[in-house]
């Protein structure tokens, strides 16, 4: 057996001289199917950044991230108003999720709420779209409160508040996100939207506040930050997107919020006094299991 092409190896596993029975002409490993697939150590990694199918082809369990798409912060009316950023698209990971060789999943990839103009008059932020894997949902974001009497929209995280009419926070789904931020009396210092992580900051006189922070996760091998809300916008001080995506918010008449990072699920920013709103950041969904768990199909023709 001096050929190396006839030695042992994954590719050559025959013997030399070996002759397979009439109608047997090889052997093949089958491979889950859907998304972007890598390997990672011992993982193999399914990134999803857009809405498909997950095809197993073994019978086991897969670790999740599902994150939704971010709220869009929201529109200040004319005159010196601040609008409140967005909330992070809701973020679920775990671990143990059951699946079945031969039976398809659907994944679903929230996209981020639309951007809102700068209008006449007050506009709260558009909420971010679910994102879903098989049974696993996630809540889109909350949209930015805006103008003087409008507040944020509840969601995975909750958007920021504008003028606090009444004074409250727009909750986080428990599990999901976190709250808004509020804004003060004179409406010129609007809410951060919440995070993953963490509340967003209620805004000061003439300042927005400071959006939630998102969460790092590693499944995909490196850590990364994800579902940060989005910044509130202010006179004179913006609010900063957090880390995790989100958008910042507007500073001055007629300025605009910066949206979130796609593929993230961060909040985006709120547009000041007429200013357009930043678009909420899209979802992702990543799957991700051993590699071995892959071996368990054999295809002979």
């Amino acid at each position: 057996m001096s050929d190396p092409s006839k030695r042992f190896s994954l590719q050559n596993f025959r013997p030399e001289g070996y002759e397979y029975p009439a109608g047997l002409t090889r052997i093949s490993v089958t491979a889950s199917l859907g998304g972007d697939v890598t390997t990672e150590g011992t993982n193999v990694v399914h990134t999803f950044t857009t809405s498909g199918l997950f095809e197993p082809t073994f019978t086991g369990s897969v670790e999740y991230l599902v994150v939704a798409g971010g709220g869009a912060g929201g529109v200040g009316s004319p005159g010196n108003f601040a609008a409140g950023g967005g909330g992070a698209g809701g973020y679920r990971i775990s671990t143990g999720y059951p699946v079945i060789s031969g039976s398809p999943i659907t994944v679903t990839v929230g996209a981020g709420g639309a951007s809102q103009p700068g209008p006449a008059f007050a506009l709260r932020g558009s909420n971010g779209n679910n994102s879903v894997f098989g049974t696993i949902t996630s809540t889109g974001g909350g949209g930015g409160g805006g103008g003087v009497f409008l507040l944020g929209y509840s969601g995975g995280s909750g958007g920021g508040g504008c003028t606090p009419t009444p004074a409250e926070t727009q909750p986080g789904i428990p599990g999901q996100g976190n709250s808004g931020g509020i804004g003060v009396p004179q409406g010129n210092g609007a809410g951060g939207g919440g995070g993953a992580g963490s509340i967003g900051l209620g805004g000061g006189a003439d300042v927005g506040g400071n959006d939630g922070s998102g969460l790092a996760s590693t499944i995909t091998g490196v850590s990364v930050l994800r579902a940060g809300g989005g910044g509130g916008s202010g006179t004179t001080t913006r609010g900063f997107g957090g880390p995790g995506g989100g958008g910042n918010g507007g500073i001055g008449p007629s300025t605009t919020g910066s949206p979130g990072t796609v593929n993230t699920g961060g909040g985006g920013g709120g547009g000041h006094s007429g200013g357009a709103s930043g678009a909420g950041g899209s979802g992702i969904v990543v799957l991700r299991y051993p590699s071995s768990a892959d071996l368990g199909t054999y295809v002979i023709n």
